[in-house]
């Protein structure tokens, strides 16, 4: 198994997405592929927080960042 992979299944946790999918007090289904998609975004922010916290010298990633 790759590092990616393992990544991603501890990224998201698909339970917790489910229990925060609700608009108006009311339960929405999600989707099987939702939190693969999800996963992609968060690893992607991460990325470019890393890059920003690079470009202005330091090696902490943190909010700002964001």
């Amino acid at each position: 198994m790759s590092g990616d992979s393992i990544m991603a299944k501890t990224l998201i946790v698909a339970s917790r997405v489910k229990e925060l999918s609700k608009h108006d007090e009311r339960q929405l289904n999600v989707a099987s592929d939702f939190a693969d998609e999800l996963t992609k975004k968060v690893e992607k922010l991460i990325a470019d927080a890393c890059k920003r916290a690079v470009q202005n010298g330091r090696t902490t990633v943190m909010s700002k960042d964001l």
